[in-house]
């Protein structure tokens, strides 16, 4: 089968395109010219190079192609170009969505996130949840949400697009997570901010088993939570200072992670600097709180992933 994988030089997308071509499919990637194809160095796929809303080169890549994964997307929290996210995000999406209609794709999924959720304040939720929060957390937040009201609707049109919903994605060449556990491994993370933060957690290859089981299980217009459970920081470092016996970072008081981001994100704008910690990210970290539960994906696309317990300790070299 013929399978055609946006942003498939990115975390997730790699690991789809590499998870695809062990299968036997014939995979094809969209990337832009400027991409970094380092993760790509040991899989062989076909490129089609253009940007995700240039609608000739979608076109391009999707001819022939059965299924279309859409993993393309500008993540990013803090200081962003904000017109920049929503190109990418929303009208990306838009041009795959109106490229895969005119195509007649049989299948789309759609790599989204819980975070269309908005903060649950804690609360574990489904797949039936309705936002309650009206405010926007970031541009990520409102430019994902918006391009899943664009594949919602396109879904109630007739277009066969399924949605995945992950929490956060793990995995060794993680450009989120791994760094700051490098950073612990090599005894130069002191300090920490926000040990009581809960992340949900999912490994990168669980996630591309689960995008592949949902092109072949999943129902038009669903959406599939894709969580293998949560954890605070703290105890995250607890379980790997209990593997390799490095000291667990000191907590940072609250109110100076307070002071620090907002003087840093003043820093910033003036500077067009990203700054470490920024009044968006301290949002993040101790105001806003999303949990899940991935059981619609165990139970209707037979999806079972490794334990939070196993992913974190995958992420350890020795």
């Amino acid at each position: 089968m013929k399978v055609l994988v946006t942003g498939a030089n990115g975390f997730t997308g790699s690991h789809l395109a590499q998870a695809l071509q062990k299968q036997g499919h014939t995979v094809v990637g969209l990337v832009r010219k400027s991409s970094n194809l380092a993760r790509l160095a040991n899989c062989n796929i076909q490129l089609v190079y253009g940007d995700i809303t240039d609608r000739i080169a979608l076109r391009a890549a999707m001819t022939g192609a059965d299924k279309v994964f859409h993993t393309a997307a500008y993540v990013e929290l803090g200081l962003v170009n904000e017109a920049e996210m929503e190109r990418v995000n929303v009208e990306g999406t838009r041009a795959v969505l109106e490229v895969a209609q005119a195509v007649g794709v049989s299948k789309l999924v759609y790599c989204s996130t819980i975070g269309i959720f908005g903060d649950t304040k804690g609360q574990v939720v489904n797949e039936t949840f309705i936002r309650t929060q009206s405010e926007f957390s970031s541009a990520y937040d409102r430019t994902k949400y918006q391009a899943q009201q664009l594949v919602d609707r396109f879904a109630k049109n007739g277009i066969p697009v399924v949605s995945i919903l992950p929490s956060g994605i793990f995995g060794a060449d993680d450009p989120h997570f791994a760094p700051v556990i490098r950073q612990f491994l090599k005894g130069r993370l002191r300090l920490w901010a926000g040990g009581d933060r809960i992340t949900g957690i999912v490994h990168v290859d669980d996630l591309a088993a689960a995008m592949i089981l949902a092109a072949q299980k999943g129902k038009s217009g669903d959406y599939y939570i894709i969580s293998a459970g949560d954890l605070t920081t703290r105890e995250m470092f607890q379980i790997i200072s209990q593997k390799t016996g490095i000291p667990v970072p000191y907590e940072v008081p609250k109110p100076l992670v307070r002071l620090v981001g907002n003087l840093f994100d003043s820093i910033g704008r003036v500077l067009k600097w990203q700054p470490p910690i920024s009044r968006e990210r301290v949002h993040y970290i101790y105001d806003r709180c999303v949990r899940v539960d991935a059981a619609k994906a165990h139970n209707e696309l037979n999806w079972h992933p490794r334990s939070t317990l196993e992913t974190l300790l995958e992420l350890i070299p020795y």
